[in-house]
């Protein structure tokens, strides 16, 4: 590295470190990305001070093809482009090479979700504990296989759903009335097995000795501070549930099933504007995490429907 190319960094970091009072461990991340970069930049016989804009997407297609991870390519690009603004703000390059840069995207996760079997095998535990004559906590149960029914039919926030008022229910006996994000409102329908899993808890609810003069107008209500059932608390009880049915307790989360809802109705044909609507998404961006489903229906639509992959199969 040259002194000059050394002086520049240096300076760099004493304004980092003087200026914004970054961190030892920053400065530190900050001079190894910016001599990795500099070696780069040697190995073609050039300065930082030589540096061009296809230098710089250069050195970013070879962290690339030596497979750093997506965010350590952006926090070295990060560190470039801190590098070449100082430079530019003092004057000491007429340009910033690093300002057009694009950083690399990042993969967006697949949502983590369930099968088919197992939500059918989490129901049909909840609903055994409901049935169960010696249950001594019928209503807990019953209102968790409600919960349950509601949650995979409709693809509630959990937020949503525990929140939801007896108000959200009244009149039509298909539909549920959602208060979504930013106050924005939404028609949910509510399927067979759900409707029926909600009147029996209801029904039991009103019967319930600890709730005779304890009326409120949620629909899931509870003692506790915010008057009705918990975020938190059903979540619990969903772990436990997963663990009765033989699940990976980590894998289940009311939100989870919020995915599987999404999953299993894209894969059964529905469209992803109709799934964005159900989901209360403002932007169908969001919706489009699950474009995985489609693209595996399509894969598998044309490998059973196409008759050329049937000829192929049959050949082989």
């Amino acid at each position: 590295m040259t002194d000059h190319d050394l002086r520049w960094i240096e300076q760099l970091l004493e304004m980092l470190s003087v200026e914004r009072g970054a961190s030892a461990n920053t400065l530190e991340a900050y001079r190894r990305d910016l001599t990795h970069f500099q070696i780069f930049l040697e190995a073609d016989a050039k300065a930082l001070g030589d540096c061009r804009s296809a230098d710089i997407e250069a050195y970013l297609a070879s962290l690339s093809r030596d497979g750093l991870a997506v965010s350590s390519r952006s926090r070295r690009l990060s560190a470039i482009r801190q590098l070449y603004k100082f430079l530019a703000a003092e004057s000491h390059m007429a340009e910033n090479p690093a300002q057009s840069i694009e950083g690399p995207r990042r993969e967006r996760p697949l949502p983590r979700t369930l099968t088919v079997d197992e939500v059918d095998r989490l129901l049909e535990t909840a609903k055994r504990r409901m049935d169960d004559p010696d249950n001594q906590h019928k209503l807990q149960s019953t209102r968790l296989y409600c919960l349950l029914e509601m949650l995979y039919a409709t693809g509630l926030r959990v937020s949503e759903l525990v929140s939801l008022t007896r108000d959200a229910i009244a009149g039509e006996q298909k539909i549920i009335t959602i208060q979504g994000k930013g106050g924005r409102e939404r028609i949910v329908p509510l399927n067979g097995p759900a409707r029926e899993a909600l009147d029996a808890y209801l029904d039991l609810n009103e019967k319930a000795p600890s709730r005779r003069g304890h009326r409120n107008n949620w629909l899931f209500p509870s003692r506790g501070r915010h008057g009705h059932l918990t975020r938190q608390r059903l979540a619990q009880e969903l772990k436990e549930l997963a663990s009765d049915s033989g699940i990976d307790p980590t894998r289940v989360s009311p939100h989870v099933l919020r995915h599987a809802f999404a999953s299993h109705l894209l894969d059964r044909g529905a469209d992803l504007r109709s799934v964005q609507q159900l989901l209360g998404h403002a932007d169908i961006s969001t919706t489009q995490i699950y474009t995985h489903v489609l693209e595996e229906r399509l894969k598998r639509l044309v490998h059973e429907h196409h008759p050329l992959a049937k000829a192929r199969s049959n050949f082989c």
